[in-house]
């Protein structure tokens, strides 16, 4: 069976590099693109794409389910507009494939049950990079080892979030094995506020913006005489693609919402 596919926020960078790997992959069709303006009839009138992408573009979830009735949405666009979208293609019980951040636990909560009531399966995945996914399981089995951690993750410079769903998701996996505390010396004090970065649980986690710079973390874990250092960088936006193929036929499969691509990856 064809996944008919719909993408939203085709334009960005991410979503460039999905739309071709959704139009070469035989298993998909893509059907639609929304967007959050009007940006022509179909892709190929934005200047983007070759002549032959004829997919056309929406501005209404609504309007593109009607016209095109998409098995499932991924989502690449913005914290701003990806919960009001991953929310709407479950009412409409279209399948959310999202790798959009920025969504709040009450949110992922909501979500969550909504996707239960309506048994439409959604996978929301901070990386889709399956290199990203081993680095948090490495960092999430080492921290039942060595407690003390840092994060230090490292993103282009228009990134809108900080820090990364990916750096979120490592602290909240290594946060089940690590007792919380407070790192550092007892009387530390910041001398510029923000110097020792966010605060986690007692964990601290740092976010670097600038451009040149994909996707990349480090986790460091400190004990005694030695330091542990799990790394993953991507380079180009080609490493999450088999991340989200591998989202669009899992998602066909569940009922219910999955946060986290090192749930399905086997």
């Amino acid at each position: 069976m064809t996944i008919r596919v719909a993408i939203a926020g085709a334009r960005g960078k991410m979503g460039q590099e999905a739309v071709h790997t959704v139009m070469k992959n035989t298993d998909l069709e893509l059907v639609a693109a929304l967007d959050y303006k009007e940006i022509g009839a179909t892709l190929a009138e934005t200047g983007l794409f070759p002549e032959g992408y004829t997919v056309p573009v929406f501005t209404d979830l609504n309007k593109l389910h009607a016209q095109t009735r998409p098995d499932v949405l991924v989502d690449l666009t913005s914290p701003e507009s990806v919960y009001t979208h991953t929310k709407t293609a479950l009412e409409l019980k279209i399948r959310p494939v999202v790798g959009t951040t920025g969504f709040s636990d009450e949110e992922l909560e909501e979500l969550a049950q909504l996707a239960k009531d309506t048994k439409v399966g959604c996978i929301i995945a901070p990386n889709f990079a399956v290199g990203a996914v081993l680095m948090m399981k490495f960092a999430e089995q080492a921290a039942k080892y060595l407690p003390d951690v840092e994060i230090i993750e490292m993103h282009h410079d228009q990134k809108l979030d900080a820090p990364s769903g990916t750096a979120m998701k490592t602290a909240h996996l290594i946060s089940a094995h690590r007792p919380v505390h407070e790192q550092g010396h007892v009387r530390e004090k910041e001398t510029l506020p923000g110097a020792r970065g966010a605060n986690y649980d007692g964990m601290r986690i740092h976010s670097v913006r600038l451009p040149g710079l994909v996707a990349h973390q480090q986790v460091l874990l400190g004990g005694e005489g030695q330091l542990l250092t799990v790394r993953h960088d991507s380079f180009n936006r080609g490493s999450f693609m088999s991340g989200i193929v591998l989202s669009i036929n899992t998602v066909m499969e569940t009922e219910e919402l999955i946060y986290g691509l090192e749930h399905i990856i086997r």
